[in-house]
């Protein structure tokens, strides 16, 4: 009878660790041996691009992409960036990453998100073949766990959550489970059909009843969604000051970054940004805009390892923290712990339950998290594999899109 995925992945483990011990006690030394990247795979999973990447010795890693549309098109994507780096050397990431990027002169988040998948694996790679989890490779800890920020409409904290009652029912709920900090977006179910004054009335009662209920030693992030316009984001802001939100969290669209500077100009809470965007040069004039206290890119969107990195970098040159966005597939949850274990100026890391839910059946092991605390894996690589098998179980769903509507039928804003 053949393997199973998981039993596969042990193996794979197994014989990696074994391979180094023997390496090591004949003084081989990893750069002198040759490897060159074989193929790629994909599975469009949930919400997810699922990739491997395998090298011609049969060592292989694995990543996540993470698209908001049109996920069949990173799959095409995917299969041409193959041809340009088959063949490729797998240790020379970076160098892979500009091939990949650079290549065609049209650079779009769907490329990216390929990208960023594909680093992923590259350094699930390097990691095996050292014997080290990737955040050894990418500098080694600069702390011992990172704090997860949990989001409020997520497992078991989502219970029809609209009113100021159920928010803050839900809010106690993640402080007695441990944790210290929460995200939420503090609108009612019509907000898209409610009166200025109203909406911001309605909004205002449900931060204010989270406040009174979790108290002053827990951090409440809000996020808007980017369903305001700069106008109306900077009077809700104003109003809700008093409860010292942690962060303000993509008021406005991303379509400018002049307009969100605006917006940090007249508030008084600091700006949480980023999470549709997708390179260093857009992350940059972030930082060079007021009021920007945290930076969120995807590590799924916006490049993987080497390119978050990166951004990371320029953003502690500014003073400004990482708060990444997160698609929440198991994967990209596990690289996000990594990156944040090597990184100084990372902040927290978006956590939705995965104990309980499908994400455990496809994947050999999910994210530790102890006491509102992601723990750092120890197994070499990224220490997470993909269970074939499974993840075919739960094929990509498409979004609907940005669906609130005004009275009149027009789109509220996206």
């Amino acid at each position: 009878m053949g393997c199973t995925s998981r039993e596969r992945a042990s193996v794979s483990r197994r014989t990696n660790s074994l391979s180094l011990m023997k390496r090591a006690s004949y003084g081989i030394i990893f750069e002198k041996i040759k490897m060159k990247i074989e193929k790629i795979e994909t599975w469009l999973v949930s919400k997810w691009l699922t990739i491997r990447v395998t090298c011609d010795d049969g060592t292989y890693g694995v990543g996540e992409g993470n698209f908001w549309s049109y996920a069949d098109a990173t799959e095409v994507i995917a299969h041409r960036i193959e041809g340009d780096i088959r063949g490729l050397d797998p240790r020379d990431i970076d160098r892979i990453w500009n091939v990949a990027y650079r290549k065609y002169s049209f650079r779009s988040p769907a490329i990216t998100a390929v990208l960023s998948a594909i680093d992923m694996a590259l350094w699930d790679i390097k990691g095996k073949r050292l014997g080290a989890p990737v955040w050894d490779l990418l500098g080694g800890k600069v702390r011992d766990k990172v704090r997860a920020i949990l989001l409020l409409g997520s497992h078991r904290y989502s219970d029809q959550i609209s009113t100021p009652e159920s928010f803050a029912k839900a809010a106690r709920i993640a402080k007695n489970d441990g944790y210290t900090a929460l995200k939420m977006t503090p609108f009612p179910e019509n907000w898209g059909a409610l009166a200025h004054g109203d909406l911001i009335r309605q909004n205002t009662a449900i931060v204010e009843a989270v406040r009174e209920e979790v108290g002053w030693d827990f951090d409440i992030g809000i996020e808007i969604h980017r369903n305001m316009f700069p106008g109306s984001s900077v009077v809700f802001a104003q109003q809700i000051e008093k409860f010292f939100p942690y962060f303000y969290e993509d008021p406005i669209a991303p379509d400018s970054v002049m307009s969100m500077g605006g917006v940090g100009d007249k508030v008084n809470i600091p700006l949480a940004v980023g999470e549709r965007n997708n390179t260093l040069w857009e992350f940059r004039e972030y930082c060079q805009q007021p009021g920007v206290g945290f930076l969120k890119p995807d590590i799924g969107l916006a490049g993987g390892f080497t390119h978050v990195k990166k951004i990371a970098a320029i953003a502690e040159s500014f003073h400004i923290k990482m708060a990444p966005h997160h698609f929440l597939g198991p994967v990209g949850n596990m690289a996000n712990t990594h990156i944040a274990t090597a990184t100084p100026n990372w902040d927290v890391n978006e956590f939705s339950t995965e104990v309980g839910t499908f994400k455990e059946d496809i994947v050999t092991n999910v994210s530790e998290v102890k006491d509102g605390y992601f723990i750092p894996p120890e197994a070499p690589g990224l220490g997470i594999d993909i269970i074939e098998e499974e993840m075919v179980k739960y094929p990509y769903e498409a979004g609907t899109g940005e669906s609130s509507r005004r009275p009149d039928g027009g789109l509220v804003l996206g």
